[in-house]
């Protein structure tokens, strides 16, 4: 059985972006989403809102996606109002991953419907179509932020990271041979 395809859709307000992600949020679209945080970064947006209401899963490649921009929200920011990352409607299994990792922290968690009080527009972006090589090192980057953050993580994840080293080495020597 086919899944249906993941989407990410972007609306933005004045002070804050919702990222929607719609399917499963896996290493084939944690690129797009880590391109699109960037660009919203860069528009000067602090604070993230991702609705997961019509979001199945996220694998640990994502979760370190998330991860890494809840640790680049949070370095020094004593105002979680103003800058940060808002999960909202989390499933129960999206919930234990985050506990079970250790990063649930990194987050404030909402459920409901998403208050109204301040207008967005939708926000064009292009899907990313990241090569092998970028999706391998984000891939073994969102697995050394997990193991960054939770020691408990590198036993799970020391593996997949060195075979991700290995890979992404492969993947350079190849394309430096096709010169």
């Amino acid at each position: 059985m086919s899944l249906p395809p993941s989407r990410i859709s972007v609306f933005a307000g004045e002070k804050f972006a919702c990222i929607k992600i719609a399917g499963r949020g896996e290493f084939t679209n944690s690129v797009e989403f880590s391109t699109v945080v960037r660009e919203l970064r860069g528009a000067g947006y602090k604070y993230f809102v991702l609705d997961l209401s019509d979001c199945s899963f996220l694998d640990s490649t994502f979760l370190g996606a998330l991860a890494t921009l809840g640790l680049q929200l949070s370095e020094g920011n004593n105002d979680h109002c103003e800058s940060g990352l808002e999960l909202h409607n989390a499933n129960a299994r999206i919930t234990e991953s985050l506990e079970c990792l250790g990063v649930i922290h990194l987050f404030k968690l909402s459920e409901g419907p998403r208050p109204t009080s301040e207008p967005t527009q939708r926000v064009a972006h292009t899907p990313a179509r990241p090569t092998k090589e970028e999706v391998t090192r984000a891939c073994l980057e969102a697995h050394q932020t997990l193991m960054e953050i939770n020691p408990d993580n590198v036993a799970r994840f020391k593996d997949v990271a060195q075979f991700l080293a290995e890979d992404l080495r492969r993947i350079k020597e190849e394309k430096a041979g096709q010169r």
